[in-house]
């Protein structure tokens, strides 16, 4: 399994593989064209609710992380798509934050990692 985070921001490289946004919501001055997406993962996004309290702040970021995993687990059906993905392709998390390190697709790569 290899799962890479990315900016939507950044170039699309062949070495991303299948490139899935993890955000709700689409991100600014981006085409879809340019995006070169193969999914849009919105429905597996943390809740609109959990991304305002969080605001990337580090210091909730465990608890984000515990919280946003509760949400996952609870959305097996729209995990699917991404388990498929990754037993088969390299896949890549693409999001639009400017925040790197602490984001719902650092998360997101986690979970994924410690459920597969």
């Amino acid at each position: 399994m290899n799962i890479k985070i990315k900016r939507i921001y950044d170039e699309p490289t062949k070495d991303d593989g299948k490139r899935v946004l993890v955000d709700r919501l689409w991100p600014r001055g981006i085409s879809k064209d340019r995006a070169k997406l193969d999914l849009w993962a919105k429905d597996i996004a943390p809740s609109h609710k959990l991304r305002k309290w969080f605001n990337h702040d580090p210091d909730k970021w465990i608890e984000f992380e515990e919280k946003y995993f509760s949400q996952l687990d609870s959305k097996t059906e729209s995990l699917i798509p991404i388990f498929e993905l990754i037993k088969n392709y390299n896949v890549t998390f693409i999001f639009s934050s400017k925040e790197i390190k602490l984001n719902n697709a650092v998360a997101l790569k986690q979970y994924f990692e410690q459920k597969a």
